[in-house]
This record gives structure tokens, sequence and C-alpha cells, in this order.
């Protein structure tokens, strides 16, 4: 996976230096710099102190980790204020149903001050709502800052790197019989039947919660091969018809659910639960970015027990995989605190572990991650891609047909319709009418 993949080298890290201009004499009055005062070096200083000053006061920060609030983000406020100390406070603000949640409070303006940038917002629209980041200095050291970027200015900067595939466990194969991982689609679905015989729930599928179904737009993506893949759906008027990387995608989901490999109710299934099945082994698979394994493992599993392959959407033996960034850090535009609130997003990105606890790829180029799983994912040789910007006309697309792409309620709603084809041929027109509607 190009960059990240070479020796790690040591990141050093820029510490807030305290410049001293002269120093208070016992009398009170202030003495006269000295001559080494008035190098490069002191100057440098005390720039570095004057924006430090500006560091201070209270941030809230709105995340979708609701896992974390109580327990990492509380190491990482400590550790910022410690660096800050005239930061007071930073209030993390938890939201389980994020995405849908953040796409209402852009309309209303309820950003707090940094957030994780939600999908569906135009590039060219993202410096309506968020603050431009270039100042940070980061643009270079890190992965995919041209993602959330328009007409030169930054507007997002990544929490960390994935990569999607096969989060599995090893004990739950090895009863149902798997004695190697499966490397065609024919192999996966026999796999599959073996795990249900075993007693075992293949393939866990969060149907209920909507956004883990979005693996499945990330398949489609996988299937087709192309960078641009999304950019060239807007000169498509049936990105689901048969043939399509959208329909085998779907078509695989479908398969699963037809065939009794997922939960037996699907809208009885909830995400905290199935990850303390995954670690158990009552269920077996996941399909979703490397992310999953530490929450795989906080819930009971061995981290020598679960492993990591690439997808095998079909039979050829080759795998495309994706590589792009997780949620990208923002700073709302109308933040009253922006020097704050800049300070704490580029300290998540180069002085905090938030990637390697969340099982991510670091988000500097620099260092790598030294997870087992992704070893043993990246001994099947994936081809690795790494998507493009979405053009503005893929959003004004989706949104005026109304198909939550990466948001999953489309996708719930076409594998609970009785006529799989049929729905699928409503999402056709749906995407041509609006395609239509919007001049494209």
């Amino acid at each position: 996976m190009k960059k990240w993949l070479t020796s790690s080298l040591t990141l050093v890290l820029a510490m807030s230096v305290t410049a001293a201009c002269g120093k208070t004499t016992d009398n009170g009055s202030t003495a006269s710099p000295s001559a080494a005062a008035n190098t490069p070096a002191a100057s440098a200083a005390a720039t570095a102190a004057a924006a430090n000053a500006n560091i201070k006061g209270k941030i809230t920060v709105i995340t979708h980790r609701t896992d974390l609030v109580d327990t990492k983000f509380k190491e990482w406020k400590d550790a910022f204020k410690k660096k800050y100390p005239a930061v007071t406070d930073v209030e993390v603000e938890a939201i389980k149903d994020y995405g849908p949640t953040m796409k209402v409070r852009l309309s209303t303006g309820e950003l707090g001050d940094v957030n994780m940038i939600p999908d569906g917002v135009p590039n060219g629209k993202l410096g309506d709502y968020y603050a431009p980041l270039n100042d940070l200095g980061l643009n270079d050291k890190v992965y995919f800052s041209d993602i959330k970027a328009s007409d030169g200015q930054t507007y997002g900067l990544p929490s960390g790197v994935n990569t999607n595939g096969v989060a599995y466990n090893k004990q739950a194969f090895a009863k149902a019989g798997i004695t190697s991982v499966p490397k065609t689609l024919d192999e996966l679905y026999a796999a599959a039947d073996k795990l249900k015989a075993a007693g075992i729930t293949p393939l866990a599928t969060n149907f209920k919660d909507k956004w883990p179904l979005s693996e499945w737009d990330v398949i489609a993506f996988e299937i087709s091969g192309d960078p641009e893949f999304r950019g060239s759906m807007t000169k498509n008027d049936a990105p689901f018809a048969e043939g399509t990387p959208y329909n085998k995608s779907l078509t695989i989901l479908k398969t699963f659910v037809e065939k009794g490999y997922t939960e037996k109710d699907l809208m009885s299934s909830d995400w905290e639960s199935s990850k303390k099945d995954v670690a158990s082994g009552k269920t077996a698979m996941y399909f979703l970015g490397n992310w999953v394994i530490p929450q795989i493992i906080e819930n009971g599993a061995k981290s020598e027990d679960i492993g990591f392959f690439p997808l095998p959407y079909d039979n050829s033996g080759k795998y495309n995989a994706n590589m792009g960034p997780d949620y990208m850090y923002g700073v709302a535009k109308n933040s009253k605190n922006i020097e704050t609130a800049k300070a704490f997003v580029k300290f998540m990105v180069e002085e905090s572990d938030y990637a390697d606890f969340a099982g991510m790829i670091p988000p500097i180029k620099t260092k790598e991650s030294n997870m087992t799983q992704l070893k043993e994912f990246l001994a099947m040789k994936p081809t690795t891609l790494q998507g493009k910007p979405d053009p503005d006309a893929y959003g004004t697309i989706a949104n005026k047909a109304q198909i939550d792409f990466f948001g999953g309620a489309y996708i719930q709603k076409l594998i609970l319709n009785k006529d799989f084809k049929a729905g699928l041929a409503d999402l056709n027109k749906k995407w041509a009418d609006s395609k239509k509607a919007v001049g494209q």
C-alpha cells in the first residue's frame, strides 16, 4: 500500500516553545533582550509563543465514537490541556446516529467547534460550513488532504486511513471445518454454508443500524476498479443495471440474506451486541474496514483469534481493496474559538494515538500500522484503490434522487423489497430522473 508500507520514520513533533524576549528585573522593569534572542530561532520561538497564547478557552468536539467518550477522549483532552494550559475545557459530544444527525445540524449551524465532516456535503459547499486548515502545515504530511478541498483550500484532514475486507473469528472457522480463508466468491458461499451448518451465524450485517450497510457501497467501488467510479456514475443513467458494480455488490448481500447467512431477524440486530458475537465466535464475519478489529478484541476476543482478508467478490482470485480516509476532522466556520479548534485537530492528527487505537492506518504518511491482521490481508496481494474526490454533480444527483449512498437506508429498503429486481429498477429510475432534473 504505497508509502505507508515503507519503514516507519521517527516523527519529531514540534512542541510549544515559550520565548523569553526579556526578563523581569528585581524592580519589575524589563531588561533588554540578549543578542542571542534576536536570532531567527528566537524569532520563531516568539512567533510560536504568540500563536500558543491564542489557544485558550473552551471548545466542543462532536464525534461518532460513542465508545470512546469516557475513556480515550479523556486522555486526549488531558494531554491537549497539558500542552496548552490556557485551554479550560474540551467538551466531547458523541452522536450514535452520526451521519443523518449531522446533516440536519449543517442546516441549523449546530456543528460545535470540531467535528467529523459528514458525508454528502459537496466539496464546493464545504467553505459554507468549515474553516480552511491549510495553515496547519499538514497537507503534505497526511494522506488524502485533497478529499475535502475546494479552490485550493483544505477543509478536512483524515483521522485515519482504512482498507476494507472481511474481519473473521478464526476459532469459528475452525469449528466449521474451514481450513483456509475463501479466495473466490464461490468459496465464500461454501464457507458460509459450513458456518451455518455448524450453528454459527456466518455474517453480521447490522442491518437495523443502517450505517454498516455502507460497506456495500465500498464493495461496488472495489468491483469497479475505478478510482473515479462515483464520478463516472454521473454519466450513467442506470448505475444499478445488471452487470454494474452496484448490481454485483448488492446481489452478494441479497444472496447472503436469502440463504440465511446473516442474522435471523435482520431488524433486531444491534451493533454493540454484534461485536460481542463476533468476539465469542457466535458470529463468524464482518464485511467492514480494519477499524473494526480492535473493537472485536475489546469485546473479549484474543488478537490472535481475529483475522482479516480481502473480500472475494468474484471468482477471479484477484481483489481490489479500497484505501481511503476515515472521517475527516473539520473546524466549524462559525466556531467562536477557531484557533483552539484548529490546534486540537493538529494535535489529534500528529500527536494522539487515535488512529492506532481505532485500528486504522495512521494519517501521517511516515507512520505505519503494526497490526498483524493487516499483514495477513496484504499477504493476499490485493490491488489497493485510492478514490478520487467526488465531483459535486455526484452529490447533487444523489441528494435529488434521495439515495443515501454511504448511509444505508436505500440498501435496507432494497433488501426488504420482495421484488429485488424491481427495487433495482426503481433506483435506476430515481437516478436517471434526478440526473436529468439537475442538468447532467
